[in-house]
């Protein structure tokens, strides 16, 4: 099966991480608005979006070269609930306060099931896109939480693959130490010499990138599995499970 595409990170800056994860999920509005609210979500996003991330955003920003402004591509997720509705309402609430276009037609085309998955099912079930996007433009991707961040990995790969750039990323809440996607060198250095050459070629030929397209979560995660054969079983017993399609 053709897995999602992915570039290697560079200097890519950490992401923007606007509210802390438990005050996020303890939000009255959370549930209804993962599960599609529309009206849930952004009661969400305006209560927890302050602004000190305001001006954490505006700086990304300010650091772009871009002409005209990025615009911000957020993708609609789908959930075994639902379709999330938090991405959208919080892109849509930058866009406003930040006066920046907002390009609504990205959907997610397959149904991973990330939500309290362990790292292996979220390695192995990986989340592609299809819409549109304008050729030669910079982005900044908006999603609700980031965890391994291989969804912002995903999604920026198929971005770029259309021609455009993609600046930066933002997020509602996730954890602190996933905010880095690049890898640095030390974690690329340490899962490969835990695991070998060998294994970075065969995760190549399953994914289709080398480890300078993981996230540093991600090479992390698979830097303290035990060995190579617990990776291997893992992610195929994970993907045997699937993913499911969208809903129509």
């Amino acid at each position: 099966m053709p897995q999602p595409s992915r570039m290697a990170w560079g200097d890519f800056p950490d992401t923007i991480v606007l509210a802390a994860e438990r005050r996020t999920r303890q939000h009255p509005e959370y549930l209804a608005a993962k599960s599609g609210d529309p009206a849930a979500a952004t009661r969400l996003v305006d209560a927890l979006v302050d602004e000190t991330g305001m001006i954490a955003v505006r700086r990304l920003l300010d650091a772009a070269v871009a002409a005209p402004a990025p615009a911000l591509v957020s993708a609609h997720a789908y959930e075994r609930e639902g379709v999330n509705a938090i991405p959208i309402a919080l892109a849509r609430l930058l866009s406003d306060r930040l006066g920046l276009e907002c390009e609504d037609t990205v959907v997610q085309t397959n149904v991973v099931s990330h939500t309290g998955a362990d790292g292996y099912a979220r390695l192995a079930r990986q989340a592609a896109f299809t819409g549109e996007v304008a050729k030669g433009r910079h982005y900044v991707m908006i999603d609700d939480f980031i965890g391994q961040g291989g969804t912002l990995a995903n999604l920026r790969g198929w971005v770029e693959q259309q021609g455009c750039t993609v600046i930066g990323a933002v997020v509602l809440a996730g954890k602190t130490y996933s905010a880095r996607l690049s890898p640095s060198r030390e974690q690329l250095h340490e899962l490969r010499q835990k695991h070998g050459r060998n294994f970075e070629e065969w995760w190549r030929e399953r994914f289709g990138h080398a480890f300078d397209c993981l996230t540093q979560s991600e090479a992390r995660y698979l830097a303290r599995a035990p060995d190579v054969d617990t990776i291997r079983n893992r992610i195929a017993s994970a993907q045997q499970e699937g993913n499911g399609p969208r809903r129509a």
